[in-house]
């Protein structure tokens, strides 16, 4: 029998319900795929935030935090306080495995997170911020939730960053003082499928 590959129709959902459906279908096999694919997003934004937060041990949110590779890359660059939020309970239950987390609850970040504001002192979104999946738009309820003067990591594929306008929305967002942007690189994305991507890190004002 062979074995089911989801990585393509990522790009093709349409609908949030679909989303759902994928992903909670793809929990078994997502990170096998994903790592036959070389996913770099991960170690990227981890790196990012290694960068511009010094201190291990400030409280980061993990945005869409899936099955949690992404925790990994931020326990493997030294952080220790780490919380993740996605859209689907089979996600979350893979991400609890990895012990990367001190805790995971299921969220819709295109809709108002029951979080108060100003929470968290960071926040990664690794791979989020795609068509179908969180919208662009979704940024201001990501900065809601962190402190002033605190960090948001954001990892797309190239595709989306172009055809969302992602460049120019934060632009937007910076001249409205809504945020300050430290830097955006361009990189790997999912190398084994010759897709690049951009990090970009973002301070909160």
């Amino acid at each position: 029998m062979v074995e089911k590959k989801f990585l393509s129709q990522s790009y093709t959902l349409e609908t949030p319900d679909d989303t759902l459906a994928h992903y909670q279908e793809w929990a078994e096999t997502y990170d096998q795929e994903l790592t036959e694919n070389n996913y770099a997003q991960p170690q990227r934004c981890a790196e990012a935030l290694t960068t511009y937060a010094p201190e291990k041990n400030i409280r980061v949110l993990d945005i869409g935090c899936g099955t949690g590779l992404s925790g990994l890359a931020l326990q493997e660059h030294g952080f220790t306080n780490i919380e993740g939020c996605d859209f689907s309970p089979l996600m979350l239950k893979k991400a609890e495995e990895t012990n990367a987390y001190q805790r995971l609850f299921q969220a819709d970040i295109n809709d108002k997170l029951e979080i108060e504001t100003e929470t968290y002192d960071a926040a990664v979104a690794v791979g989020v911020l795609s068509f179908a999946h969180v919208r662009t738009e979704a940024l201001r309820e990501m900065l809601r939730i962190i402190k002033i003067g605190g960090l948001l990591v954001i990892g797309l594929n190239e595709k989306y960053w172009v055809e969302d306008q992602v460049d120019e929305k934060l632009k937007k967002l910076s001249q409205e003082r809504e945020l300050e942007i430290l830097s955006q690189e361009y990189g790997d994305h999912l190398p084994g499928t010759g897709l690049g991507g951009w990090v970009a890190t973002l301070k909160k004002r």
